[in-house]
């Protein structure tokens, strides 16, 4: 159940992280200290309360934002460990294709050999048989 919730939620926190790091983020962020900031140059809040807030808001932000990049770095790290996991089976998967070529080599030099083996047999039936015929 808790895995389900996970993935449920993994999509609609890469799309967080996603936009966090994109120039609208970014826009929107320099808009909102532009206007605290005005808020306080035309005396509309105090200073004290703008800067506060403002504080506890960056603050908030900075732990979420720890968060998310927490989250990122362990879902690649879950994905480096499965790629990790294919190339450590193709590297098996080769070695056992190596094995099984050299066998084979091993084999087709096996048969070489007798063949070469019969054809000498056979060339000295053959100067037998040309011997009896004289």
């Amino acid at each position: 159940m808790k895995k389900r919730k996970q993935r449920r939620l993994i999509p609609s926190i890469e799309t967080i992280i996603e936009w966090i790091g994109s120039p609208s983020s970014l826009m929107i962020h320099t808009l909102i200290f532009i206007f605290s900031f005005l808020f306080g140059i035309f005396d509309i809040f105090s200073w004290n309360r703008i800067l506060l807030v403002l504080t506890t808001v960056v603050s908030l932000e900075a732990i979420y934002l720890a968060i998310f990049i927490q989250m990122s770095v362990n879902q690649n790290t879950a994905s480096l460990r499965e790629v990790e996991e294919d190339i450590d089976e193709i590297q098996e998967d080769i070695e056992e294709i190596d094995e099984e070529m050299q066998e084979d080599d091993i084999e087709e030099e096996k048969d070489r050999e007798a063949i070469a083996q019969l054809s000498q047999k056979v060339e000295d039936l053959l100067a037998k048989v040309e011997e009896l015929k004289k």
